[in-house]
C-alpha cells in the first residue's frame, strides 16, 4: 500500500502567504521561502503553491520565486497559478517545480491538460477542481475562485469533469471542497467519497481540516491520497510529527518524520 501524503498548501498573493475562509477575506500568515524551509522540516511529504489571483489578473505564476523555493528545499512541490500554455507550464518546471496544477484555464481550455502532459509526463499534470455543493450530493465546478469578484460557478457538475480527468491527460487531482475551506470542521467525507468512484487517478483532499482527527477519519472513511490542509498547519493547531504519529498509530500507511540521531 502506498503511502498516505500530507501536504500543506501556501496560497500565495502579492509575494505573500495568505489564508482565507471559504475562499474569502484572505489574511497574510508568512513569507514563501520562509514558511516552505519550516514545512520541509516539519516533515511534510509535498507542498503546494497556489497563487491564488494570477488567473483572475491574467497573468503566470512569478519564476523567480519558484526557483528560490527549489533552491531551499529538499522535498516535491507543485505551483499552481496562472498557467494557460504549455510554455508557461515549462518555465515552471523548469524552475524546479516538480508539478503543475491547472484550474481555471483548464476548465477554458481542456486540450491544455494532454498538451503538458504530452510534453512533460501525465506525473506532471495536477488538475486542480473548486467544487461548491449546491444541495446536498450535488456539486457544481467554480471557477477563478481566487477572488471574490471574478468567482463563479460553470455549468459542469463536479462529478462529470472528474471522471473526464484521466482520460484528458491529468495525473493527479486536488479536490478543493468549497463549502468546508477554512472553516475547519472536517473534510467533506461525502463528496470525497463519491469523487473516488468517479476516478482512479490519485486524489488529495483539500479544505476542512480542523484537527487530528479530521485526517484520520478522512484516511478511514475514504480512498483518498493525500490530505490537503493550510489554516490547521498555518496556525499550529496540528504538528505534522504529530499527526503522522497519531495516523500510524491508527494503521494508516503514513511516511515518517525523521528524528534526530536517526
Amino acid at each position: 500500500m502506498l503511502a498516505k501524503r500530507i501536504i500543506p498548501c501556501l496560497d500565495v498573493r502579492d509575494g505573500q502567504v495568505v489564508k482565507g475562509t471559504e475562499f474569502r477575506n484572505h489574511r497574510v500568515v508568512g513569507g514563501i521561502l520562509d514558511l516552505a524551509e519550516y514545512y520541509t522540516q516539519a516533515g511534510a511529504d509535498e507542498l503546494v503553491f497556489y497563487d491564488i489571483t494570477a488567473s483572475s489578473e491574467n497573468r503566470t505564476v512569478s519564476v523567480d520565486w519558484v526557483s528560490q523555493v527549489a533552491a531551499k528545499i529538499s522535498i516535491p512541490f507543485c505551483v499552481a497559478g496562472g498557467i494557460r500554455s504549455v510554455e508557461s507550464a515549462k518555465a515552471i518546471l523548469n524552475s524546479g517545480a516538480d508539478k503543475v496544477s491547472i484550474n481555471t484555464p483548464a476548465l477554458r481550455q481542456p486540450s491544455l491538460i494532454s498538451d503538458i502532459a504530452r510534453e512533460f509526463g501525465v506525473q506532471c499534470v495536477v488538475v486542480g477542481v473548486d467544487s461548491y455543493q449546491q444541495s446536498p450530493g450535488h456539486y457544481r465546478v467554480w471557477q477563478a475562485t481566487g477572488s471574490v469578484t471574478t468567482a463563479r460557478p460553470t455549468d459542469i457538475p463536479t462529478m462529470e469533469w472528474i471522471q473526464s480527468l484521466e482520460d484528458r491527460g491529468a495525473g493527479e487531482i486536488v479536490l478543493n471542497c468549497m463549502n468546508s475551506d477554512g472553516v475547519r470542521k472536517g473534510y467533506d467525507l461525502i463528496q470525497l467519497a463519491q469523487a473516488r468512484q468517479h476516478s482512479r487517478l490519485p486524489l488529495v483532499a483539500s479544505g476542512g481540516a480542523g484537527c487530528y482527527q479530521d485526517f484520520c477519519d478522512l484516511f478511514e472513511s475514504t480512498d483518498v491520497d493525500a490530505a490537503l490542509a493550510a489554516s490547521v498547519f498555518h496556525l499550529k493547531v496540528c504538528d505534522i510529527a504529530e499527526l503522522k504519529d497519531q495516523l500510524h498509530m491508527r494503521n494508516i500507511s503514513i511516511r515518517p518524520v525523521p528524528r534526530e540521531g536517526q
